[in-house]
């Protein structure tokens, strides 16, 4: 079983920044499996998640193409952590994000990004 968390969700101005995090907890074992991290968002209750970025167990980074040449994602496989850097915020992003894991389609709780003036 692995257990996600995330955090660093706010509110931020369009054109601003702000860092998501999130950790895996499990026993080292599960972590160690775990083969993909990613984020998630879902824009509005009841709409659907959309893909926003994952991380390979390798370290490539696959990006939507509404958030690529904004968003890095990184991550580290030892850890279990991944991070998204968001950069040039529009209110388009505003959202929870959510943190995922494969194989076992883990999912976190979700952080709520808001961007507005």
């Amino acid at each position: 079983q692995v257990r996600l968390v995330e955090s660093g969700g706010d509110l931020v101005q369009p054109g601003g920044s702000l860092k998501l995090s999130c950790e895996a907890s499990g026993t080292s074992g599960s972590i160690a499996g775990i083969v993909t991290m990613g984020w998630y968002r879902r824009r509005a209750p009841g709409e659907q998640r959309e893909f926003v970025a994952f991380v390979t167990r390798g370290e490539t980074a696959v990006y939507a193409d509404s958030v690529r040449g904004r968003f890095t994602a990184s991550r580290d496989v030892a850890k279990g952590t991944i991070d998204l850097q968001m950069n040039s915020l529009r209110v388009e992003d505003t959202a929870v994000y959510y943190c995922s894991a494969l194989p076992g389609d883990y999912w976190g709780q979700g952080t709520q990004v808001t961007v507005s003036a």
